[in-house]
């Protein structure tokens, strides 16, 4: 290697023919016949010569390629193969860019479309951003295993069961994301995490719900016309989710229908299966009353912007001292149809928006029942406004 450096001008490099020329040190200037120039590096590591490019010219200036080899010969003076450690830095590099929380992000905005609102609540990313991001997120998704996922989630394993196990399936989704993005991973890991965590010992508690003789009552006790009391009695008197009575918008409301699209229904992601709920009289009064809050279309806004949280309503259940909560009457109405109706099982549940029967049966039963649930929801109306003083005083 010549001890001489820098013996190259910008004036030489324009005016040399096509060759190789020496600037000193083991870096040279190439150019071809057809007028391309490069840069690379000679060097002699453990008694073998090896060339590496330095980038072509004039892309990388003069100026650039003797800083490049500079760096370059430091890591000879170090005993390291140049090319090899170049390579090794491009691939701790690329995985930094692969690293959990990436490919986590990328994985939620990839499902945002199948989420309901796009999944503006986070929801589907909070199990992740809440207890495994904050330890793992940082690391490599291509050097992460059972024992990593198996040792974050331990904590929460069995004291927040469901929030780990919902945790635990984001993180088997992000695993095929990165699979799909062509990343070396484990694509059992979550399963071996399992295996390694064991079965949890939580049991499910059922959301608390109001006996369906005491609803009349806590319907009429209702009558603030606050923007929370309307959207708890519509949510009563339509017994849908919260998610979709919150996100109401009146483009919805057909006369006396309520069109809910299906993406905003639980287990209906077929774009063709919106959700029609017959609208009582009662239902349609609540919702007249409601309309002067309306805001952008949604009949339920939120004090800046969007729509009232989920918390809206059952806080205000909680200041009332009450341990039901909104969710819970839905089985207070399936009690209430069991109980003083007598309708047919399809049509109670279909009412809570639930999908009945098999594949078979559905592909030749299309039908709603919508006539049907129509009746019903008029006597469950009327129910909830007419006092029911025997049937309340005969149950407690």
């Amino acid at each position: 290697m010549s001890r001489q450096l820098n013996k190259l001008s910008a004036a030489t490099l324009r005016a040399t023919g096509s060759g190789k020329i020496a600037d000193g040190g083991g870096l040279w200037f190439h150019k071809r016949e057809d007028g391309g120039a490069q840069w690379f590096l000679r060097v002699t590591v453990h008694g073998r010569r090896r060339e590496m490019g330095l980038g072509r010219f004039p892309d990388v200036s003069l100026r650039e390629a003797r800083l490049e080899a500079d760096k370059w010969r430091a890591v000879v003076r170090q005993g390291l193969d140049p090319i090899k450690e170049r390579e090794r830095i491009k691939r701790e590099e690329a995985s930094k860019l692969h690293m959990l929380k990436d490919v986590a992000l990328d994985a939620f905005e990839s499902r945002k479309a199948e989420l309901k609102g796009d999944g503006k609540a986070g929801r589907w990313y909070s199990p992740l951003e809440l207890h495994v991001l904050p330890k793992l997120g940082k690391v490599p998704i291509a050097d992460i295993d059972q024992k990593d996922i198996r040792d974050t989630l331990t904590p929460i394993w069995h004291e927040k069961a469901d929030t780990a196990r919902k945790a635990m399936n984001r993180l088997s989704i992000v695993f095929r994301q990165a699979a799909a993005l062509g990343l070396d991973v484990d694509l059992q890991a979550t399963d071996k995490a399992r295996a390694l965590l064991g079965k949890q010992r939580h049991k499910p508690k059922n959301i608390p719900a109001m006996p369906w003789q005491h609803v009349p009552e806590f319907y009429r006790s209702l009558d603030g016309g606050t923007l929370a009391e309307l959207a708890l009695r519509l949510l009563i008197l339509t017994v849908v989710r919260s998610y979709p009575l919150r996100n109401i918008n009146l483009d919805q409301i057909d006369d006396d229908v309520w069109i809910i699209p299906a993406q905003s229904m639980k287990g209906r992601r077929d774009a063709t299966s919106d959700f029609r709920v017959p609208l009582s009289s009662e239902a349609l009064t609540v919702i007249d009353q409601a309309k002067p809050f309306a805001r952008d279309g949604f009949l339920f806004p939120g004090v800046r912007k969007g729509v009232i949280s989920d918390m809206t309503m059952s806080g205000l259940m909680k200041r009332r001292g009450l341990i039901e909560r909104p969710h819970g009457f839905r089985s207070s109405f399936r009690d209430w149809v069991a109980e003083t109706q007598g309708a047919p099982h399809d049509v109670a549940e279909t009412c809570l928006g639930h999908i009945v029967g098999g594949s078979v049966e559905r592909a030749y039963k299309r039908t709603d029942f919508l006539e049907q649930r129509r009746v019903l929801m008029e006597a469950w109306g009327s129910n909830l406004v007419v006092k029911m003083t025997k049937a309340i005083e005969s149950n407690g």
